[in-house]
């Protein structure tokens, strides 16, 4: 099942546990405004190239639209799509005033210079300028883009509107990029981890932890597990993956993913198959690459008691029915990786104040956050006795839907 298709049965299930009206829902579903522009650029040797650019802006009940910009061949108008309406819900979850977008271009980034890219963020930005603003959509940086991508978009917007850092976040810290914003994802999501193993009497320290992906998200997490005493004792990422039953010494890793960039032939640990890696005997599974890896193949193998989704949509629903069943306890996306655009709201913050915080304090602020949410998904599990992805998402939902009503959706 595609990630929208998995998303809108989430919601619609969320509905109607909420007992929300069908014309409530079916305005909720559509999206506020779909961008689709066209970007001509000559490549560096003179040719002319042209690329589509997308934007999809789901929802600005509860304040501006918030969502990534992603370079990648296959950007589909269906994912982005997907992964606005996701937005909304997951800034609704986390309490912050934002509503969801998702944007990106169908290119593929490794192929294009670095001025070619620059030209083409800035015909992109261009083309979208009036609309996207910091109280209309304020995006940030996904698969393909990174804080470059964001100078680019600051600097080609305040051409048209004056000088304006608050209109993206993901941002170099010299253009007031915040603090803690690269660790935010996976320091988030051990947040989570720690709220969710507190319920069960549990801490980091001393479980087994194997962790799906070692990009910006999975080598955080594992750094930070690490020095929590917890023991990661699987890692993989597209090259391949490695094991110690022991514990990875995960600074010596993250040392030799530095030096050779890639997990394999490390020495404190054995090269495994990747794919064996989400069945392995662990504590605690977090997956933090692609979605869909869990699924009706491999689920009913998953040793884990836990599974964290630091990924987006990791887990396809069927895979979702054989884990309930087997007892596997879920913590769902959009609360997991909630932490970078919680951070991303904290930047956003700083920028519209003109006043910086040290990074002390975006991580205080991200576990209040973080451990404030899990409480208010587990009140929402007990009212309407369901699982914590279905406690995720009606708390979502609800909020959407009581801004919406509150401001006369109907007039």
């Amino acid at each position: 099942m595609n990630a929208l298709a998995a998303t809108n049965r989430n919601f619609r299930h969320a509905a109607r546990i909420l007992g929300l009206d069908s014309k409530v829902e079916k305005s909720l579903l559509i999206p506020f405004r779909e961008i689709k522009v066209e970007c001509t650029i000559p490549k560096d040797d003179g040719t002319l190239v042209s690329y589509v650019g997308f934007r999809v802006q789901h929802d600005n009940a509860r304040g501006p639209m918030k969502g990534g910009i992603r370079y990648h061949p296959e950007v589909d108008p269906d994912e982005v799509n997907a992964l606005a309406q996701l937005m909304t819900w997951k800034t609704a979850v986390a309490d912050i005033p934002y509503g969801g977008a998702k944007g990106g271009i169908g290119c593929s980034p490794r192929e294009l210079s670095l001025s070619e890219l620059e030209r083409l963020t800035r015909v992109f930005t261009q083309k979208i300028h009036d609309l996207i603003g910091i109280h209309t959509d304020v995006p940030a940086p996904d698969m393909g883009t990174n804080s470059q991508t964001m100078a680019w978009i600051l600097d080609e917007y305040s051409k048209f509107h004056g000088h304006s850092p608050a209109v993206v976040t993901g941002k170099p810290i010299d253009l007031g990029g915040s603090l803690g914003r690269e660790a935010a994802t996976g320091r988030g999501v051990v947040y989570a981890a720690e709220a969710l193993l507190a319920e069960y009497g549990k801490s980091i320290e001393g479980l087994t932890f194997a962790i799906q992906g070692f990009g910006n998200v999975g080598s955080w997490a594992a750094r930070l597990i690490h020095e929590r005493g917890g023991k990661v004792i699987a890692v993989s990422d597209i090259n391949g993956a490695i094991k110690n039953p022991k514990g990875l010494d995960i600074p010596e890793l993250l040392r030799h993913k530095e030096a050779t960039g890639s997990l394999t032939n490390f020495h404190g640990g054995d090269s495994m198959d990747p794919g064996e890696l989400l069945v392995h005997e662990c504590d605690v599974l977090i997956p933090c690459a692609l979605g869909g890896v869990l699924n009706r193949e491999n689920a009913a193998d998953v040793k884990a008691k836990f599974i964290v989704e630091a990924a987006n949509h990791p887990t396809d629903p069927e895979a979702d029915e054989i884990l309930s069943k087997k007892g596997v306890v879920i913590l769902p996306d959009i609360y997991a990786n909630a932490g970078g655009v919680t951070v991303s709201y904290f930047e956003w913050v700083q920028n519209i104040q003109g006043f910086m915080w040290e990074e002390e304090q975006v991580n205080k602020e991200l576990r209040r956050y973080m451990t404030r949410a899990f409480h208010n998904i587990k009140n929402m599990c007990k009212t309407h006795d369901c699982n914590l992805r279905m406690g995720a998402f009606t708390l979502g939902v609800n909020r959407v839907a009581r801004a919406t009503l509150l401001r006369g959706w109907e007039a």
